[in-house]
């Protein structure tokens, strides 16, 4: 927490800024996102894509089929456009989800609602930038390893224009909207579940940090519900890199529930479950916490001299 507080607000005047403040948010969301792509968020994201394209492999076998594609480094195929796609996303989702968020708390909303109305919208938001990245990813991950993102990107536009980089759109859309409407929804819930039994129901008590991340694990692995609307958006992203006939969300998962009854739905859904858990401990648990870091007070913050040494030193 220290380490990213110093990152995004190096400036101690900026301690204690008000929450939904979009520049704060924007910094803060795209450096959690980044870190959380580059850690476990990419293989996550590899693999789930895999089983989601090739859904005749079992979960095992999609993951060593990764590994003999190119190694280790094949875990973190198409890594540069995920690296602006998470900088990217991550601002536009905190940002607008926090600014949705403290409306709907000033307008004493309940909390669970507040937090499934912001997290839908934020979702929404992040469809305009990252449609044309996960496009990538998902060529890279699906497609010949020997083809550069460059190349890729000059044949899909050269081909399809701009419109060719937001295949399978409807369905990112369905899924970001859901993803962060049940992260965040469902993270809350369990908050709110934590803060009644252990807590006594007080609104203002503070839960630990190990209560912090019981709850967005919890809410990450209950957000996977919708893996469907995933498999979809992998298999048009496919279709679309590759030129194969381009089919509708509806298409999509009518043909995917003929090859392989319901179970073709939930296909990568172990590491789907993995990203899921790794993304909302990033974007919902830790986003509040460095947030409640950032907005205590001077006085409260007795680590702050310690860092400030080992900085300078």
């Amino acid at each position: 927490l220290q380490f990213l507080y110093f990152i995004v607000l190096p400036n101690k005047s900026k301690m204690s800024p008000p929450a939904g403040k979009g520049p704060q948010d924007m910094a803060l969301g795209a450096a959690l996102q980044c870190v959380e792509a580059a850690t476990l968020g990419m293989p996550f994201e590899v693999w789930k894509t895999r089983m989601g394209r090739f859904r005749n492999e079992t979960t095992i076998e999609a993951f060593k089929n990764v590994y003999k594609n190119g190694g280790v480094s094949a875990y973190w195929a198409g890594c540069a456009p995920k690296m602006v796609e998470s900088a990217s996303k991550g601002a536009v989702l905190l940002w607008s989800k926090e600014l949705i968020l403290s409306s709907c708390l000033s307008l004493n909303m309940d909390p669970v609602v507040s937090g499934i109305v912001a997290g839908a919208g934020g979702g929404v938001c992040q469809t305009s930038v990252m449609g044309p990245m996960t496009f990538l990813v998902t060529a890279k991950v699906t497609g010949d390893k020997n083809v550069s993102t460059l190349t890729r990107v000059k044949d899909t536009f050269s081909t399809k224009g701009i419109g060719g980089f937001y295949s399978g759109s409807s369905a990112v859309a369905f899924r970001q909207a859901t993803n962060w409407a049940s992260r965040q929804g469902f993270t809350d819930a369990v908050r709110q579940v934590i803060l009644k039994t252990n807590h006594g129901g007080d609104k203002k008590a503070k839960l630990s940090k190990p209560e912090e991340v019981m709850s967005g694990v919890i809410g990450g692995f209950l957000a996977c519900w919708n893996h469907p609307f995933e498999v979809a958006r992998i298999e048009m992203q496919a279709r679309g890199a590759f030129g194969e006939k381009a089919l509708s969300l509806p298409g999509v998962l009518g043909m995917i529930y003929k090859e392989r009854g319901i179970s073709g739905w939930f296909k990568g859904v172990v590491p789907r479950i993995g990203l899921g858990i790794w993304q909302t401990l990033f974007m919902v648990t830790g986003a509040r916490m460095v947030k409640e870091y950032l907005t205590e007070t001077p006085a409260s913050k007795p680590v702050s001299v310690e860092v400030t040494r080992a900085t300078s030193a």
